[in-house]
């Protein structure tokens, strides 16, 4: 019998036991090794395909489809091959895919080069979802793929897409480099929904991240968070302390370029600050007199100031329309209401959740060889 015929029938012949299953990669990585099934033709490919159930023999069809997706996809097949490889990342067993972890990685960057290339980067959203979930042990694992479906997200301008990923919790991480980038896209996209305090937290975690050598997504990192700073706090707080050191020595003489954008939005916060520093010493001001201290150039322009700031629950003021006189006031809000309750109650759940989590990992990091021995 032909080789070929022979794995095929193997992948057919075997059980969703975890041992076939094993047994079964060990074979399809001998039989790559030995004869790459990169090198066949993309017909032979194709065939090969054919006979094989995506959702049952997901393993044996992940093999033959990475080795077909290795070489150049002409255009004419490139849809073709996008809508095979939706289909694959979408029906397959997901504990078939995780016993080659780097095949499916592979294979997923390039469907996502695909996407690129076809300028359709919407439509590489929801299978790379798919297929981080897939390729996840648990939802506190970060995985390689994590920074390419966020970099979707942004190329789509799909922000709110990446939130389902962005909201988990992470405390396992297979490569520092998947992390600075899923925390540099991660801060871009809450940018882009202008939730800026959520794109410091994480652009802050990529500055800091423990290196000895200063990477390009640092210095990026460190650009956008210099700049969402100064729009967000009015200022840029000074580096934490657990900062490296040689992120601190090099940092601090970079230039803001590439960020027209955020620089712009820089100099329209300017004016927030200034309106917002006049509520902590005047109970009531004219439009007119809020627009010359914050130098804006009519009284129009500071009502619509104030009136978006108001929105945006920044301040809390009324405008009265008859003599244009901006009334200060303070926060409403008295923490008494259920909805207040059950928030502070659910942060409550969570920190102590967290609390338990770091017990745990500082339990294990004391019982490591390699963090003793230091």
């Amino acid at each position: 019998m032909d080789p070929l015929d022979a794995m095929i029938t193997q992948v057919q012949g075997f059980s969703d036991s975890n041992a076939d299953v094993t047994h079964l990669r060990g074979l399809l990585k001998d039989y790559d090794a030995q004869s790459p099934l990169r090198d066949l033709p993309p017909a032979r490919l194709s065939h090969l395909l054919s006979q094989l159930d995506p959702a049952h023999h997901s393993l044996g069809y992940l093999y033959i489809l990475e080795a077909h997706s290795s070489g150049s996809i002409p255009r004419e097949q490139a849809e073709e091959f996008l809508l095979n490889a939706c289909n694959f990342i979408n029906k397959c067993s997901a504990e078939q895919t995780r016993m080659a972890p780097e095949k499916f990685t592979t294979f997923c960057r390039r469907f996502k080069e695909q996407v690129m290339e076809l300028q359709v980067p919407k439509q590489a959203i929801f299978p790379l979802r798919t297929a981080v979930r897939k390729l996840q042990p648990s939802s506190e694992h970060l995985t390689s793929l994590h920074p390419e479906f966020l970099l979707m997200c942004l190329l789509a301008k799909c922000y709110k897409a990446g939130l389902s990923i962005l909201e988990d919790d992470i405390f396992e991480i297979d490569q520092p480099r998947d992390f600075l980038l899923y925390c540099y896209y991660g801060g871009m996209i809450y940018i882009g929904l202008k939730r800026f305090s959520k794109a410091l937290e994480f652009l802050q975690h990529a500055i800091t991240a423990p290196t000895t050598s200063l990477t390009t997504i640092t210095v990026e990192a460190y650009k956008k968070y210099v700049l969402v700073s100064l729009i967000h706090n009015g200022q840029v707080p000074s580096f934490p302390k657990y900062t490296p050191a040689v992120v601190q020595r090099n940092l601090k003489s970079c230039t803001l370029d590439s960020n027209l954008g955020l620089v712009k939005q820089v100099l329209s916060s300017l004016y927030k600050w200034n309106i917002q520093r006049l509520t902590q010493t005047y109970l009531t001001l004219s439009l007119q007199d809020i627009a010359n201290t914050a130098q804006l150039e009519t009284a129009k322009q500071a009502e619509l100031h104030v009136l978006q700031m108001i929105q945006d629950g920044e301040i809390f003021a009324t405008i009265n329309q008859k003599d244009g006189m901006v009334s200060f006031q303070e926060d409403p809000e008295r923490y008494k209401t259920c909805k207040m309750t059950e928030h502070i109650d659910s942060a409550i759940q969570r920190i102590m959740s967290l609390s338990r989590k770091l017990t745990s990992i500082d339990e294990q990091v004391s019982c490591d060889h390699a963090y003793l021995s230091k």
